[in-house]
């Protein structure tokens, strides 16, 4: 180099370099970043199975306090509302229980990104407690004509506990659940989140239908309908007690780790929230098909029955009971479709079914024959598993790790509060005034309500990418023991291989960040930073 070149003019000129990049004046070209041992999490069997048990057993728990509620319903409107004409106090009690879903995205802005910072762990322990305790409540509050007034506004109370510590259960659970899942197997692992929901829910229709069948009318009115609502205090210890016991996930460990080692290359929630509207808004209709065909099979279709088609209140929960158990014997059998097919085929089969037997299978529930509406709410239990099944696993991987449970604890209940919450009160009134206005469709409402949602979910799933047997975005790929490290690495390398060609694959190859160092140059050994969006 000529000796009159300047200092700063030799600088200009030297090759600049970093691990994975060369920069000439300014130009950075990157070489495609490596795949190590030590960017491949390994989950042990026992501690996966220990994770992902305490998540389900804890969200069946929790689920167990919501269903009762809906099981419930005309039972609560006796107790908690004057007397009037029984149809309205109905859809009245279906506003209360609406009314926990208005709370569910606050619960959900500040538990998500509370799990984002501190812990998807912590969180979920304090979710379970604020849902023994609001479900708690309910079972003591004295009815209407002891305190008038004042009985449904702490019922309403009571409610927004309830669904103010929802809004930070199912997106925590799901993420937790995921985070440990191998990449191949996180389907069928997540399938078991909703395996516990359905076992709530069997706990809680079951125990009302006891209680239905054993008690006389009476009986149930004065004090029966407490006791499954008073039960809640005890299993919620429990959940608790399951839920302190477990570790955090490896994948917010990991970043956590490289959020301290980048301090200064920290970026505001906010940021990162707007910069994943896509993913949001997707979320948002796959979640609005997911609950508007579950709430509306599953908590409204025991009142559709009593109320429209005059069934006793025991034969349609019996029902609901008998499909829910099929229901759990083939969900997890519908996670493995979805690892080894994909998400999406399996979401869009959900989508197509409830599009097209929606209207016959309600027919079926029509005839008011225990054959006839039998077949038709297991005929829609067969086809909501496409939901059950897949959705733990599809929604989590939607958003990077940063912004994990709080992005999917928001979007997930403002569709729930918009959408899912809103189907028995939306479908009832419907209903009603379709009846006042003489249409003779009116009955048949509930198939047009789920063949809408079928749409949307559709359309939902046409621009959801395919996640399958790929690592979560800002996470490393995770695998279920040390002998499939290598075979994964070699995946990577693979140019033609599915993990090669996928998304992920394309982020991290190019996620490393060139680092300057105190002179204005790149260093020979600087830092790898973390997957791009962890």
């Amino acid at each position: 180099m000529p000796a009159n070149d300047t200092p700063k003019q030799q600088q200009a000129d030297r090759p600049l370099r970093t691990k994975g990049a060369v920069r000439t004046k300014g130009a950075v070209k990157r070489a495609r970043r490596k795949l190590t041992e030590d960017d491949v999490t390994v989950v042990e069997e026992s501690m996966l199975k220990r994770a992902v048990a305490a998540a389900a057993l804890g969200n069946a728990m929790e689920w167990f306090d919501f269903g009762i509620f809906a099981y419930l319903t005309v039972t609560i409107s006796q107790v908690f509302l004057p007397e009037g004409d029984p149809a309205s106090n109905v859809v009245a009690t279906f506003g209360f229980f609406a009314a926990a879903f208005i709370v569910r995205p606050i619960g959900g802005a500040v538990f998500g990104p509370i799990g984002d910072k501190i812990g998807r762990q912590k969180v979920l322990a304090l979710t379970m407690i604020l849902m023994a305790a609001g479900t708690l409540m309910i079972g003591l509050i004295p009815s209407y004509d002891t305190i008038g007034v004042w009985a449904p506004i702490l019922l309403l109370v009571a409610r927004f506990v309830q669904g103010f510590s929802t809004g930070g259960e199912y997106g925590g659970a799901a993420t937790f659940i995921a985070e440990y899942s191998p990449d191949k197997r996180r389907g069928f692992m997540g399938s078991w989140l909703e395996f516990g929901t359905l076992a709530g829910y069997v706990l809680g229709a079951s125990i009302v239908t006891g209680l239905q069948f054993g008690l006389s009318e009476d009986a149930l009115l004065s004090w029966g309908w407490r006791i499954p609502f008073i039960i809640a205090g005890p299993l919620g210890l429990i959940g608790l007690y399951l839920r302190l016991k477990l570790e955090e996930t490896p994948a917010f460990q990991k970043q956590q780790e490289q959020a301290a080692e980048r301090e200064s290359q920290k970026t505001p929630f906010l940021k990162l929230f707007a910069e994943n509207w896509r993913a949001l808004v997707i979320c948002i209709g796959l979640v609005l098909v997911f609950n508007v065909t579950d709430y509306m099979l599953l908590s409204y279709m025991p009142t559709y029955l009593e109320q429209n088609l005059g069934q006793n209140a025991t034969f349609g929960l019996i029902l609901i009971v008998v499909v829910m158990l099929l229901m759990m014997v083939v969900i997890t059998f519908g996670g493995r479709l979805s690892d080894r097919f994909g998400r999406r085929p399996v979401l869009a089969a959900g989508c197509i079914g409830f599009f097209l037997l929606s209207w016959p299978t309600l027919g079926l529930v029509q005839t008011g024959t225990g054959v006839g509406v039998f077949s038709g709410l297991l005929i829609l239990g067969v086809v909501l598993v496409t939901f059950t099944s897949t959705m733990p696993s599809t929604l989590p991987a939607l958003f990077p790790t940063i912004i994990r449970y709080g992005a999917l604890a928001i979007a997930f209940n403002v569709s729930v509060s918009l959408f899912g919450g809103t189907t028995p009160l939306a479908t009832a009134a419907l209903i009603n005034w379709a009846k006042d206005g003489g249409y003779g469709w009116a009955e048949d409402i509930p198939a047009f309500y789920l063949m809408l949602a079928a749409v949307i979910g559709l359309v939902a799933v046409y621009f959801t990418k395919e996640t399958a047997a790929t690592p979560l975005m800002g996470s490393g790929p995770t695998v279920g023991s040390e002998d499939e490290v290598a075979g994964v690495i070699d995946d990577y390398n693979d140019p033609t291989s599915e993990l090669a060609r996928s998304d992920w694959a394309k982020e991290f190859s190019t996620s490393q960040i060139p680092v300057v160092t105190a002179d204005g140059l790149v260093g020979e050994g600087a830092q790898d930073t973390a997957p791009a969006g962890s």
